[in-house]
């Protein structure tokens, strides 16, 4: 049984972030990067003593582990963050359903990445299931419709939502690579606690904290049930899952997220996709899923 447990807890993490974008979307008044910023700081703080514990294994870390924790920090959780609930701030635009869909394109970018900086070459069945994923993305937001043009917020919350997909899949490469020398409560507690420092910087030079005023009472605990389920909990939950369990399969499971998503939009709002936005997601997660298989047969290994 113990065995299964860190795929238990991808699982249940992939779970809770389908819970995770109905409560951001009850902040949609907030400005998303001052959300970030309060997100990141009080869980900084919860998991401070893992900092103060480990002041051994800090010390021990080289370039190519510190490289790995800024640009998760920054691209995982300060950009890929602000970039997701920005575009679930267009409540009114676009369904929850199609922003979390989106998310699976993260596999797409990651293996783009590894091929641009491990210099990995890409096969012509890659760029294959690269396309139908595109194609099947565009059905999920846009349906048979064409692309909209001017300023549309529906094609704004979606691109929102790609770019929170590329800074997610390029952390999940370097997120893995650091959890090779560091522990995963330590990877969780450096991951926040630098992205909070970076978010509070860019905060007050931008005078963004201008606006912690009009949080409500009801706002605010809502962050906090972020933070301590949805959020820091959860990527903590996440980290000890990937720390045991090979990316490739990670994948997998993670497609828990977009499955419950779907469902729980469905239950809660009444909200359904269209029979075209189906199959595209149905391309979508098939595309993704041989797409990844093909990246570890390629490499003739598991990774």
């Amino acid at each position: 049984m113990k065995k299964y447990l860190p795929i238990f807890a991808i699982i249940f993490a992939a779970l809770l972030w389908s819970l995770d974008g109905f409560l951001r979307q009850e902040l949609y008044s907030i400005p998303s990067f001052l959300i970030v910023t309060i997100e990141h700081v009080i869980g900084a703080l919860v998991f401070l003593p893992f900092l103060l514990k480990g002041k051994k294994e800090i010390l021990a870390m080289g370039q190519r582990a510190w490289s790995s924790i800024f640009w998760i920090s920054v691209f995982g959780g300060l950009l890929g963050l602000f970039f997701y609930t920005k575009a679930l701030s267009y409540i009114n635009y676009i369904d929850l359903s199609v922003v979390v869909l989106l998310q699976k394109f993260q596999p797409l970018f990651a293996i783009s990445l590894a091929a641009v900086v491990l210099k990995e070459r890409i096969t012509k069945r890659f760029f294959i299931l690269a396309i139908m994923a595109l194609v099947g993305g565009y059905f999920v937001t846009f349906g048979l419709n064409p692309i909209p043009t001017g300023n549309d917020k529906a094609t704004i919350a979606a691109l929102l939502a790609f770019l929170a997909a590329f800074c997610w899949g390029s952390s999940t490469v370097l997120g893995k690579h650091a959890l090779k020398t560091l522990s995963f409560p330590m990877v969780t507690a450096l991951r926040l606690s630098v992205t909070a420092i970076i978010a509070m910087v860019v905060l007050v030079a931008i005078r963004g904290y201008s606006d912690i005023g009009v949080i409500t009472s009801s706002q605010w605990k809502i962050i906090l049930l972020i933070v301590f389920t949805t959020g820091s909990v959860a990527l903590f939950i996440y980290y000890y899952g990937l720390k045991h369990v090979k990316a490739s399969h990670s994948t997998i499971y993670e497609l828990f997220w977009p499955l419950s998503a779907v469902t729980i939009d469905w239950i809660v709002r009444g909200r359904v996709l269209s029979p075209v936005q189906f199959i595209g997601g149905a391309i979508l997660i098939i595309s993704i899923i041989l797409l990844t298989r093909e990246q570890k047969k390629h490499n003739g290994k598991t990774v």
